[in-house]
């Protein structure tokens, strides 16, 4: 497997440690029929349930950015992907050359979600657009007409898009987020790179298949642990795919860069496809530039 002694790695879904975790998720509420997801209570976070020692809340005197990079330096990590907002602003200002930025999207209001990229991209510098279908309020299945403007958007602006694929780990329908949403899409926009993110699962088979089709259809390993990844995702990864398979973690909502660091040497990719995995692939798809030297 011969996991590198340097990884480099670029994770593709990171943040800060929240202050407040039921502040963060209360938008998805509204959505929720069931007691214990509607409420909150002990399930702080909606998909909270599947996942065991999850990362704390900040502590009133931590300082949430300095705790995100020194667990970063530990595990290997060059850079990541943030969602964009006052702290990531400032992380990028302490930390430059690391911190890169993306923005989370619901088309449900069309016109004003393709002005906020646009303006955000323009102020700040966007790599990626994001978007959970099965969270919108109403749901907003992934080859919906509601997104296409977006779709065209990210095109315009040479930005991917990564989308949640599969069943969602909120008590939500998941119709919307099934994969073959994913073929008309392409079919529709050849020019588009769209990652699915957080599994794709039950259908991760159909997944490989699509991305087999489809030159500017990838995948990311969000919120699973390296354990837990599809079989069928790192075959193909080990074959065909080595191209189209990326590192993406989940901290801090559900899993420690720790974790996922200590296990990610027992996943048996071969030796030529950890770089690719770890920051090559991402480096492409997202144009995070590589570092000098």
């Amino acid at each position: 497997m011969s996991y590198p002694s340097d990884p480099q790695a670029v994770d593709l879904m990171i943040g800060f440690p929240f202050a407040d975790k039921n502040a963060v998720y209360q938008h998805l509420r509204a959505g929720f029929k069931d007691a214990e997801s509607a409420e909150g209570g002990d399930l702080v976070m909606p998909a909270g349930y599947m996942f065991t020692d999850t990362p704390p809340e900040a502590s009133p005197d931590e300082d949430p950015i300095e705790t995100t990079f020194a667990k970063m330096d530990r595990c290997g990590v060059r850079a990541g992907l943030f969602g964009l907002n006052k702290v990531s602003i400032e992380a990028r200002e302490r930390h430059p050359g690391r911190v890169y930025f993306s923005l989370e999207i619901d088309p449900n209001d069309i016109a004003g979600t393709v002005r906020k990229i646009r303006e955000r991209h323009s102020e700040h510098g966007l790599n990626a657009v994001t978007t959970f279908p099965a969270g919108c309020i109403p749901q907003v299945p992934v080859s919906d007409r509601r997104y296409y403007p977006i779709y065209m958007t990210c095109i315009d602006l040479d930005l991917p898009i990564i989308s949640n694929a599969g069943i969602p780990g909120p008590r939500v329908p998941a119709d919307c987020q099934h994969v073959r949403h994913f073929d008309d899409v392409c079919y529709d926009f050849p020019e588009l790179r769209i990652v699915m993110r957080h599994g794709a699962e039950p259908w991760e088979a159909l997944a490989v298949k699509l991305m087999l089709k489809w030159p500017g259809l990838y995948y990311m390993t969000s919120a699973f642990a390296p354990k837990y990844y599809p079989s069928a995702i790192i075959d193909y990864a080990n074959t065909r795919g080595s191209d189209k398979v990326m590192y993406a973690g989940y901290y801090p909502a559900g899993l420690d860069l720790e974790r996922i660091f200590g296990e990610l040497p027992d996943v048996p990719l071969r030796p030529h496809v950890w770089p690719k995995f770890l920051h090559e692939n991402a480096e492409k798809v997202f144009k995070i530039p590589v570092p000098a030297g």
